[in-house]
C-alpha cells in the first residue's frame, strides 16, 4: 500500500470518527453548488465533515451559550424577559460544521410530542411579559406546512404576543420546502412572523434559493439576515462585502454577524474577535449602512448576546478647564471615522 493510499486511508476513518459524534447531512440542494476541485470550496467548509473536528479543546462547551440554565420547560428558554426560544425540532436539512447545537440536534434526536409542545405554548401563555416567540431548532421549517401552521394558530392565540420569529436556513439549503403551502402556513397569522435566514456566504444566494427568497419576500414575509463570521469561509472584507450585499440584494436586511460560538471540534473555523472587529472596520463607510449587521458574541455559560463591534468613541483625556481652574461642564469626547482619523466633539474652537 502506497502512502498515498494510507493516507487516504486515515482520512476516511477520521471522518467516519467526525459523522460518528456529530451529526452529518448535505442536501442535494447544497451538493449541486459545491465545487469538488477546490479544496478550499466555502459551501463544503461549512458542510462537509472535517478531521479537525475531533480536536476538543478545554475551553469547547456541550451547551457554548447555555440555553440549558435558562429551559423552564421543554423546548423553552427564555433568557431576555419579553422573548423566548420555542425549539420545535432537532433535525435539519443540512448540519453546520460550527453549530453551537450539535452536541443536541440531528438523525433521531426527538422535537417536541404533543404534551410537551403544548406545556411549552402553555408557559407562553402565562407569561405576559413575553411579547415575541422565536421557533427554532433544529430548523422549524423542516416540519410540513400543515404542523407549522397549527405551531403558529396556538401562538396567534396568546393575546400578549407581538410577534413570531422564525430562523431558517431552509430557503438557501433546501428552497424546494418554500413551497405555496409553506407561504399560506407563514401567513396564517394576525400577528406578524419574520423570517431570519442564516447564510454565510454570498454563493447561497443562487438559482432556486434566489427564486425561494423571492417568493417569501413578494409574500409579504419580512426577512432579516444572520451569519457566523468563519475561518476560510468569509473571513476578509471582499468576502463578508460580498455577502452582506448579497442579502440586501435579496432585500433581507443584515441583522446579526455571530462570533463563533465554543461549541466541540470548531477551533478550526473560528477567528479572534479581533480579527472580526478589524473586518468591521473594514466595512464600515466603505460599504452601504443597509448592509452593516450586529457583530455579537454570545457570552458562554448563558448570559447573552454582547455587540463586541470596535470602538470608535472614547472620553478625551484632556479635561478643557474654565479660567479660575474649574471643570468645563461639557465633556469632550474623541471619536474615529471610517478612514482611522480622529476628531474631538464637539468640534474644538
Amino acid at each position: 500500500m502506497g502512502k498515498a493510499e494510507r493516507d487516504s486511508d486515515g482520512q476516511i476513518a477520521a471522518l467516519k470518527k467526525v459523522a460518528e459524534q456529530f451529526a452529518v447531512a448535505v442536501t442535494p440542494h447544497i451538493q449541486a453548488q459545491i465545487d469538488p476541485s477546490d479544496p478550499k470550496d466555502p459551501l463544503a467548509r461549512q458542510f462537509l465533515p472535517d478531521a479537525a473536528e475531533l480536536e476538543i479543546h478545554d475551553h469547547e462547551r456541550d451547551d457554548p451559550i447555555g440555553d440549558a440554565a435558562h429551559s423552564p420547560v421543554a423546548g423553552i428558554v427564555h433568557r431576555y424577559p419579553d422573548r423566548v426560544l420555542l425549539k420545535l425540532v432537532n433535525v435539519c436539512p443540512v448540519y453546520c460544521r460550527f453549530c453551537f447545537r450539535r452536541e443536541m440536534v440531528g438523525p433521531g434526536s426527538k422535537g417536541l410530542n404533543a404534551d410537551q409542545l403544548d406545556a411549552a405554548i402553555d408557559y407562553i401563555a402565562t407569561h405576559p411579559a413575553i411579547w415575541e416567540v422565536i421557533l427554532t431548532g433544529g430548523d422549524p421549517l423542516i416540519v410540513s406546512p400543515r404542523r407549522l401552521k397549527e405551531v403558529i394558530a396556538k401562538l396567534n392565540a396568546i393575546p400578549h404576543l407581538g410577534v413570531i420569529r422564525i430562523h431558517s436556513r431552509v430557503p438557501v439549503v433546501d428552497p424546494a420546502r418554500i413551497n405555496d403551502e409553506m407561504i399560506d402556513a407563514l401567513q396564517a397569522s394576525d400577528k406578524p412572523v419574520w423570517l431570519l435566514l442564516h447564510a454565510n456566504h454570498a454563493r447561497e444566494f443562487v438559482g432556486e434559493a434566489e427564486a425561494a427568497i423571492k417568493k417569501l419576500v413578494l409574500a409579504g414575509v419580512p426577512m432579516l439576515g444572520q451569519s457566523v463570521l468563519l475561518r476560510g469561509v468569509n473571513d476578509d472584507a471582499a468576502t463578508l462585502t460580498a455577502l452582506m450585499r448579497g442579502f440586501v440584494e435579496c432585500r433581507i436586511k443584515p441583522y446579526y454577524l455571530h462570533h463563533g460560538d465554543l461549541a466541540p471540534g470548531t477551533a478550526h473555523l473560528r477567528t479572534t474577535i479581533a480579527e472580526g472587529q478589524a473586518l468591521m472596520r473594514a466595512i464600515r463607510g466603505n460599504v452601504s449602512g443597509l448592509c452593516q449587521p450586529d457583530y455579537v458574541l454570545d457570552i458562554p455559560g448563558g448570559y447573552g448576546k454582547a455587540p463586541i463591534g470596535p470602538e470608535y468613541l472614547s472620553e478625551d483625556s484632556s479635561i478643557n478647564r474654565t479660567a479660575d481652574g474649574e471643570a468645563s461642564a461639557e465633556s469632550r469626547y474623541r471619536v474615529m471615522d471610517y478612514c482611522g482619523d480622529v476628531h474631538t466633539y464637539p468640534p474644538k474652537p
